[in-house]
């Protein structure tokens, strides 16, 4: 079964649209919104286990070069 999360994503200022249309085409993400708030997108990913949310986050969405910071979410029911 696979584990999906909520992936919180900042961005540096200006670049919310570029980031989520580079944060949509990332295998494994199947939703991205930009978003008012605390942060600046939404992500929701699936993986097939933890360890592969993770290196997604950290190998993909982290590597977008606007990103500043992200908050991951596992979901629980």
């Amino acid at each position: 079964m696979a584990i999906s999360a909520y992936v919180f994503v900042n961005i540096k200022a200006g670049n919310a649209i570029n980031a989520v249309s580079n944060i949509r085409k990332i295998k494994g993400v199947k939703q991205a919104h930009a978003i008012t708030g605390l942060h600046d997108i939404i992500a929701y990913v699936e993986a097939p286990d933890v360890n592969s949310v993770g290196k997604m986050v950290v190998s993909k969405i982290q590597k977008i070069q606007s990103v500043d910071r992200t908050v991951t979410c596992l979901t629980v029911h």
